[in-house]
């Protein structure tokens, strides 16, 4: 089974994407990590995109789309494979459609995980980083034991300047305005299950995986 895996920063993707492709024995696919190793390898599609990137353009869809289905065509995608954060817009999904179509597959499930703005807010904007080793913290849930010194490493521990809360607040509207039209495509074309994330992380899984079983 192919699903697409929506939700806004803060809202788990990571956490749950790891419990959906146990369940299912699928593979994580994750747009950003397949172009980071293109652009690493410099690749045909790499270097195509790294032209576009070079002068500060936004990589066109079809190139997108031909970097992802690089990845779908590979073996262990051949049961299929969770799309992380793709596609992220309404011609990138018609490419993917068109192209499974013609791999003789389809998206069975689309999972939409939906937190309060509020509470993803909080998430972001009270995690903490350290700059040494990129260990994680939270000001009220997880802080480190030395207020700014890592558990870890004893480095420097800081808000990330896109973890500050008008950052925060700026890409959740980015979000939710390029996803909403995304959202809107793919309902009458495959099932969309929207899944309330504000729960403990047992019971979002738990709702997950009742959605991938109907």
């Amino acid at each position: 089974m192919d699903v697409i895996l929506f939700g806004p920063p803060g809202a788990g993707k990571g956490t749950q994407a790891t419990a959906i492709c146990g369940t299912l024995s699928i593979p994580h696919i994750s747009t950003g990590d397949i172009f980071r190793k293109h652009l690493k390898e410099g690749t045909e599609l790499g270097q195509l995109a790294r032209s576009f990137i070079d002068k500060g353009q936004l990589v066109p869809d079809s190139v997108v789309c031909d970097i992802v289905a690089s990845r779908l065509v590979e073996t262990d995608c051949a049961g299929g494979a969770l799309l992380d954060g793709f596609p992220r817009t309404v011609p990138q999904a018609e490419m993917l459609y068109a192209w499974l179509e013609s791999q003789g597959r389809q998206v069975g499930a689309v999972i939409n995980l939906q937190v309060d703005d509020a509470v993803l807010v909080a998430r972001l904007s009270g995690r903490r980083t350290c700059l040494s080793c990129g260990a994680t913290y939270h000001v009220e849930h997880n802080p480190p034991a030395e207020n700014g010194k890592c558990d870890r490493c004893e480095g420097d521990v800081v808000q990330r300047k896109d973890d500050s809360e008008d950052t925060v607040r700026a890409r959740l509207q980015t979000y939710a305005n390029e996803t909403a039209p995304v959202l809107a495509w793919l309902t009458p074309r495959s099932p969309v299950h929207s899944i309330h994330g504000n729960q403990a992380i047992n019971q979002v899984q738990s709702d997950i995986e009742e959605a991938l079983r109907g």
